[in-house]
C-alpha cells in the first residue's frame, strides 16, 4: 500500500514602487482603494502587495515571475487591475496542480496606515488566492528611500502544495 506525500514549495515575492505626482492615479494596496492618499507610479495600478503576492506564488510553482507573465511593456496592461493579474496567475498555478496553503506579506511604508484597511485587503487577496493572505505593515523608521516616504515596498512568502500520486 503506497501513500501519497504532499510536495510543498515556498516562494518569495518582492515589489516596490515610487509615489506618483499624478492626481488622477489611485492608491491601490491589496486590491483596496485608499481614497485621498498619494498613489504609486507604475504601468498597471501599481498595487505592490498584489504584485509581491503574485510573484511569490508564481515563483513557488516554478512558473517564472510577474514580469514574464505581465510585462510592463504590454500596452494592454496599462492601468491593469492587479487583482485581475493575480487571478490569471492563480489559473496557471491551479492548472499546474498546485494548491495555495497561505501567503504572508510585510509591507514597508511610512504612510498610509494599513491597520484600518488590513481586513479588507486580506479578504480581497484571500478571495482571489483561495487561501489565507496576511498583511503586516512595517515602518522604515526614517531610513532610506522608504523611510523618506518616497515609495512603498512589499515582501511576500507563499506556501503551496501538490499531491504526488
Amino acid at each position: 500500500m503506497s501513500s501519497s506525500v504532499p510536495t510543498m514549495r515556498v516562494g518569495q515575492g518582492f515589489d516596490i514602487h515610487p509615489f506618483s505626482d499624478d492626481p488622477k492615479r489611485k492608491l491601490m494596496l491589496g486590491g483596496v482603494h485608499f481614497e485621498g492618499e498619494r498613489a504609486l507610479l507604475g504601468h498597471s495600478d501599481a498595487d505592490v502587495i498584489a504584485h509581491a503576492v503574485t510573484d511569490a506564488l508564481l515563483g513557488a510553482a516554478g512558473l517564472g515571475d510577474i514580469g514574464s507573465h505581465f510585462p510592463d511593456t504590454d500596452p494592454a496592461l496599462k492601468g491593469a487591475d492587479s487583482l485581475v493579474l493575480l487571478a490569471a496567475a492563480m489559473t496557471d498555478i491551479a492548472s499546474a496542480g498546485w494548491v495555495v496553503s497561505n501567503v504572508d506579506c510585510s509591507v514597508v511604508l511610512e504612510a498610509p496606515k494599513l491597520a484600518p484597511r488590513r481586513e479588507d485587503m486580506q479578504r480581497a487577496l484571500s478571495d482571489v488566492v483561495g487561501a489565507p493572505v496576511t498583511i503586516k505593515g512595517k515602518r522604515a523608521e526614517g531610513l532610506g528611500a522608504l523611510g523618506r516616504s518616497e515609495g512603498i515596498a512589499c515582501w511576500a512568502v507563499a506556501l503551496i502544495s501538490k499531491q504526488e500520486a
